[in-house]
């Protein structure tokens, strides 16, 4: 019986390419739910659903994590608007500010 083998198809790829691809796709989902997550808060704020202390302490945790994402995205050599991503006919997935 004869060995025959079919050779393996390879992809090359760029690992540098490949890990901030990742991280872009990683941060557009965090940013995507930071975005709804300070909506809510304004909402509720709105609505007076929360005390002074509760609006002051979101306030501040959202602030940090805007400026954790602003650190990220400079680690890796991002902008908040590649962190957009082009869905075609349906827009962007993030809100234009």
């Amino acid at each position: 019986m004869e060995n025959a083998r079919t050779p393996r198809l390879r992809i090359e790829t760029d690992t540098e390419a490949v890990e901030r691809d990742l991280s872009r796709l990683v941060l557009t989902l965090v940013e995507l739910i930071r975005q709804l997550v300070e909506r809510q808060c304004v909402r509720r704020m709105e609505q007076g659903d929360l005390s002074d202390e509760q609006v002051e302490t979101l306030g501040l945790t959202l602030m940090r994590l805007e400026d954790a994402m602003h650190e990220l995205c400079e680690r890796f050599g991002l902008s908040p608007s590649d962190l957009n991503l082009d869905l075609g006919p349906l827009g962007t997935l993030l809100p234009q500010d």
